[in-house]
């Protein structure tokens, strides 16, 4: 993640932002939810260049509160199924997709992906790592990184 990068490595994880990691800050610095200046070893004049950087990656959009979208490209899906055996969410309600099965249909009300038409369909969002999970948990792009295509797209809008 670029913008944890320019957090500064000196004081990982000090929680003076009352953050449980610089991760989680920096994920919320992405999400809008925190500002640069939330951080206070960033407002050291030996960290100016990393202040400075966060800033300009940042621009106008510093502290406007965005949205987690996970987007599926059909024209590049091929409907194979990886998201949906992947994903830890999956794994945890879908007891089949552990051992590489179809989860059971209909799917469970956690279910994150399915296959429906030769296609992957997201479900439900709202149970996504991404927004409910802690520390690393957060930072979870396994459905993304695994698509042999590049047919998922995670981004904050």
């Amino acid at each position: 993640m670029d913008l944890y990068k320019f957090l500064p490595k000196k004081f990982a994880n000090c929680k003076k932002c009352k953050k449980p990691t610089c991760m989680a800050f920096a994920l919320d610095l992405l999400q809008g939810k925190v500002k640069v200046d939330d951080c206070p070893p960033l407002l050291e004049p030996k960290y100016k260049t990393k202040y400075d950087k966060l800033k300009e990656l940042l621009g106008s959009e510093e502290g406007k509160e965005k949205e987690l979208k996970i987007d599926v490209d059909n024209d590049l899906c091929d409907g194979c199924g990886i998201c949906v055996t992947i994903c830890p969410v999956n794994a945890r309600y879908c007891p089949p997709s552990l051992s590489g099965k179809a989860p059971d249909y209909p799917p469970d009300s956690h279910q994150l992906f399915q296959v429906k038409n030769g296609k992957c369909e997201l479900l439900n969002l709202k149970y996504c790592r991404r927004l409910e999970g802690e520390g690393q948990a957060r930072e979870c792009r396994v459905c993304e990184s695994y698509c042999p295509r590049d047919a998922v797209k995670i981004d904050y809008i």
